[in-house]
């Protein structure tokens, strides 16, 4: 069990429990309540500039920060309702870049039809933002739980938004930076439609807000099944910057700094009627590979031909003083996998 998981443990054991939760600790990624017959579902994140994400524009800023906070709720195949945030914005920041940021909030909102309830507001020197979204449940919830051997993993997009986003800001002073100077940052996308066919079909979901990686071995552990997947797609600004600062292209599956995509498994029975449908409704989803026996369970990737066993990788950001510090360490593993830059 690694560190943050402990101490949410800990943490969750100590405070009361509450008689209207139909979930289990980390068995979802929004909180499953019933109300006067009704299903609803509760999420609150937090950011800071810890989460890597790209701060040079603040409209995607916001923007970013109000999808990744709604896309709990569309994880467990809800409907965002209502959302308050609290605001703590940078002291350096001026009325522009505020207004700015909101827009962006607000244009989030607007797109899933969520309603702006109101929050708290202050400065710091270090910017922290935290949202609280409460959505519509209609059908039952789709949990990180459900997962049997032979299902398809299946993702709402491209990998490694998260984490391009986040090499933008650790290079963002180095010289190598300037062969990226003209890459924009990436806005994530609000899955909104894809959320609602992943209810009439996803055995299981999870959001990639801590990456790929991390999403697959939560669904891992707490299924009590390996996977095996192959050729990531991943998003070409990320192949593109890879390639410039002469870093493995795998990094952006394995870094914890997610896209806000939806991760999902697929019966084999329901996969070719779950496909037809996605192709009416204009979707489109990419095929990662499959979950496999637990017994081993066993964790590989496939790249350019090549197979890698992940099943020993195990990394925790929060070990070490710097994020550059995380990084070397984390290339120095994957270059012992052999996988090459």
């Amino acid at each position: 069990m690694d560190q943050e998981k402990r101490l949410i443990k800990i943490i969750n054991d100590t405070l009361p429990a509450n008689p209207f939760s139909l979930n289990k600790c980390f068995e979802s990624d929004a909180e499953v309540i019933m109300m006067n017959g009704k299903s609803f579902l509760f999420s609150t994140d937090g950011f800071s500039s810890e989460d890597m994400l790209c701060e040079n524009d603040p409209f995607s800023l916001g923007w970013n920060m109000a999808v990744g906070a709604m896309s709990d709720i569309l994880a467990c195949g809800g409907t965002p309702l209502f959302y308050a945030h609290d605001m703590s914005v940078c002291s350096t920041w001026d009325d522009m870049f505020i207004k700015r940021l909101s827009q962006g909030v607000s244009e989030a909102l607007k797109a899933s039809k969520a309603m702006f309830i109101g929050g708290d507001f202050g400065k710091t020197r270090e910017w922290k933002y935290t949202a609280c979204v409460i959505g519509r449940l209609d059908e039952k919830p789709l949990l990180r739980k459900g997962a049997m051997d032979g299902d398809s993993i299946y993702i709402s997009g491209k990998v490694g938004a998260g984490n391009f986003n986040a090499a933008l800001n650790i290079y963002a002073n180095e010289r190598r930076r300037t062969g990226v100077s003209k890459i924009i940052s990436s806005k994530f996308y609000l899955r909104l439609s894809e959320s609602a066919l992943l209810r009439e079909y996803a055995s299981c979901c999870i959001d990639t807000s801590d990456g790929v990686f991390n999403a697959l071995n939560i669904i891992s552990e707490l299924n009590g099944r390996g996977y095996c997947i192959e050729d990531l797609p991943y998003i070409k600004k990320g192949i593109l910057l890879a390639k410039i600062l002469s870093l493995p292209e795998i990094l952006l599956f394995f870094g914890g700094c997610g896209e806000y995509e939806l991760l999902f498994t697929i019966r084999q029975e329901n996969e070719d009627e779950f496909m037809n449908q996605a192709k009416k409704r204009g979707l489109k989803f990419y095929r990662l590979g499959r979950i496999t026996s637990g017994n081993p369970m066993r964790k590989i990737v496939i790249e350019n031909g090549k197979s890698f066993d992940i099943s020993n990788v195990q990394i925790d950001p929060r070990g070490f003083d710097s994020v550059k510090e995380y990084l070397r360490h984390f290339v120095s593993i994957i270059e012992g996998l052999g996988c090459e830059a």
